[in-house]
C-alpha cells in the first residue's frame, strides 16, 4: 500500500516546504564549511584580506548566519508540522537547492569573483575547485529537478479537480 501525505500536504503549494529546506541547506552547509574549514582544518577565514582578529569575527557572522537559517528552517518545519502541511519531498528538495546553491555560491562568488578567501592555500587549487563547485552544481541541479516535478505534480493535481 502506498502512503499518501496528510490530506492538507496534499492541498498545500510546496512553497514554503521548499522555502524550508532551502533553508536548511544553506544553514547546513555553511555550518559544516564553518566547522570543517575554518575551525579543524584551519584552511581559511570566511574573510581572509585583513587582519587574523578580522578573520575571526567574519567566521563567527559567518556561523551566525548558519545558525539563523536553521532557527529559522525549523521554526517553519513546527509550523508545517502543526498545519499538517509538511512535505518531506518538498522539504528535501528544498534542502538539495539551497546546500547547491550555497555551496556553488561560495566556490564562484566568495572564491573567485570576490576573491574573500580560497579553499586552501599553497597548493594547486584546481582539484579543489572542480571538487568543490561539481559537487555544488550536482546538488543544486538534483534539487531543482525535483522541484520541477513536485510543481509539475501539484499544478497536474489540481489542474484535474
Amino acid at each position: 500500500m502506498k502512503a499518501r501525505a496528510p490530506d492538507a500536504a496534499r492541498r498545500t503549494p510546496p512553497g514554503r516546504n521548499l522555502l524550508a529546506g532551502v533553508l536548511l541547506g544553506l544553514g547546513t552547509v555553511a555550518f559544516i564549511d564553518e566547522v570543517v574549514f575554518h575551525q579543524l582544518l584551519h584552511w581559511h577565514h570566511f574573510y581572509d584580506r585583513s587582519t587574523s582578529g578580522i578573520g575571526l569575527v567574519s567566521d563567527g557572522l559567518f556561523h551566525a548566519f548558519s545558525w539563523f537559517a536553521t532557527v529559522a528552517s525549523l521554526l517553519m518545519v513546527a509550523t508545517l508540522r502543526r498545519e499538517r502541511a509538511f512535505s518531506i519531498a518538498a522539504f528535501a528538495a528544498g534542502w538539495l537547492t539551497g546546500a547547491g546553491f550555497f555551496q556553488l555560491y561560495d566556490g564562484l562568488v566568495q572564491h573567485k569573483l570576490l576573491n574573500l578567501h580560497q579553499i586552501r592555500y599553497g597548493v594547486d587549487l584546481t582539484p579543489y575547485d572542480l571538487t568543490w563547485n561539481a559537487l555544488a552544481a550536482v546538488l543544486l541541479l538534483a534539487g531543482i529537478a525535483w522541484w520541477a516535478l513536485l510543481w509539475l505534480h501539484y499544478r497536474t493535481e489540481h489542474q484535474t479537480r
